[in-house]
């Protein structure tokens, strides 16, 4: 009686190890993402990405994605030198040209989203700018983002096509920067993206103009080699080029790739 209490204690004991393992494997296998991704974004995402950032977390619980918003020149110095990242996502092809090129950090690049620039002016556009040649008035007050920056070398490319000269009152690090000067009423007027405008509501008015079609950046994103959550990091940008991602971007004024 005692032989066969053992024998089914041990045979118990046996079942509940391998139920163990199974529960192990199957979680191991299971797809299940966690821990941290850090992206690295150009400043004009930051309204669209922070929002799929609490989607992504919302449906991978475990998982916390941290961003670095700015001028995508300054991140891609930045992931050059040694900053964490897993994700990296330029406004432009030339800045996301100084991460994957020869030697680069990241893998290959996807195009994602295309932006569009567009005049931001104060709130009921007091000076009755309409057109990229009202910018060059006298006395106006002008804010543009610096060349180094997408913004800035797209408005130059607006500009230079157009034969207008301009000398801003000042050039600012990244689009926010360039558009806060206005909201703050520092500035008249500034030339920054669709997007960033939109985001803005009520603060400041948008005039768009044809030379912004002539200047479009498309937007690239890619996975940083040296990412210590590979998968996750798939998997955000998974989610940026689904068309539930795409939906999120295109309500906030981006153009589809």
């Amino acid at each position: 009686m005692l032989t066969r209490s053992l024998a089914v204690a041990g045979a118990a004991v046996a079942l509940l190890a391998l139920s163990a393992c199974s529960s192990s494997d199957s979680d191991g296998n299971s797809g299940r993402l966690s821990g941290t991704v850090n992206v690295f974004a150009a400043a004009s995402l930051e309204q669209s990405f922070t929002e799929l950032g609490a989607s992504f977390e919302k449906a991978h619980p475990g998982t916390k994605v941290v961003f670095n918003f700015g001028g995508s020149d300054s991140l891609a110095a930045g992931i050059n030198s040694g900053a964490p990242a897993d994700v990296f996502a330029a406004a432009s092809p030339k800045t996301m040209a100084l991460v994957t090129g020869k030697g680069g950090n990241a893998g290959e690049p996807e195009t994602f989203v295309r932006n569009q620039l567009e005049i931001a002016t104060l709130s009921g556009n007091p000076h009755h700018i309409a057109s990229l040649k009202d910018l060059t008035e006298s006395g106006l007050k002008v804010v543009l983002c610096d060349e180094a920056v997408p913004c800035g070398t797209a408005a130059k490319k607006a500009f230079d096509a157009s034969g207008l000269k301009l000398t801003p009152v000042s050039l600012e690090e990244d689009v926010k920067a360039a558009l806060t000067k206005v909201v703050l009423k520092e500035a008249d007027a500034a030339v920054v993206y669709q997007t960033d405008v939109r985001a803005a509501g009520d603060k400041v008015e948008g005039v768009p103009f044809p030379e912004a079609a002539g200047a479009v950046n498309d937007y690239p994103i890619a996975l940083l080699k040296d990412t210590g959550n590979a998968k996750a990091a798939r998997a955000f940008m998974d989610l940026v080029q689904s068309p539930d991602g795409q939906r999120v971007l295109t309500g906030a004024g981006f153009l589809a790739p």
